[in-house]
């Protein structure tokens, strides 16, 4: 009975593509992040505190927005309606903007006029460690892209 032998291009393109992909695995995990701007930004539409006021549900700004310390960690809030809004600690009138940023890692909850609860929570993650989890990290970026 003859045994099956791949010709040697097969075996050189087979083991080029498998250098490849480990090269590939070993940037993803190792790489620094870097994103193009460290700001999350979130702008409260025109309308916005009428809308609600008026009793629709309208969503204006996520019910937790999820920052990442070294990636996104800096919040802007961008006030377009013609109504001002508290959010946390700062009143943004018409047409202002709040910048808050974060420098460690935590869960915070703040009183926010642009919501029907009334409450907004950012949830600021610790940057991905180099290696394993950094290699998650990226796997779930590129996931929630599509």
């Amino acid at each position: 009975m003859p045994r099956y032998s791949r010709s040697l291009p097969a075996k050189l393109i087979a083991a080029a593509l498998g250098l490849l992909l480990i090269a590939i695995l070993g940037w993803a995990a190792l790489a620094p992040v870097e994103a193009p701007s460290r700001e999350a930004v979130f702008e409260i539409p025109r309308g916005a505190a009428a809308k609600r006021l008026g009793g629709e549900h309208v969503h204006i700004l996520p019910q937790t927005i999820r920052l990442t310390l070294g990636v996104k960690d800096v919040l802007v809030l961008k006030n377009g309606d013609e109504a001002p809004h508290v959010v946390g600690p700062a009143l943004i009138m018409p047409g202002q903007s709040f910048r808050l940023a974060f420098t460690q890692a935590s869960s915070n909850s703040f009183e926010c006029t642009a919501h029907a609860t009334g409450q907004l929570t950012v949830v600021v993650e610790p940057g991905p460690a180099p290696g394993w989890q950094r290699l998650q990290w990226r796997w779930r970026r590129l996931m929630n892209a599509r």
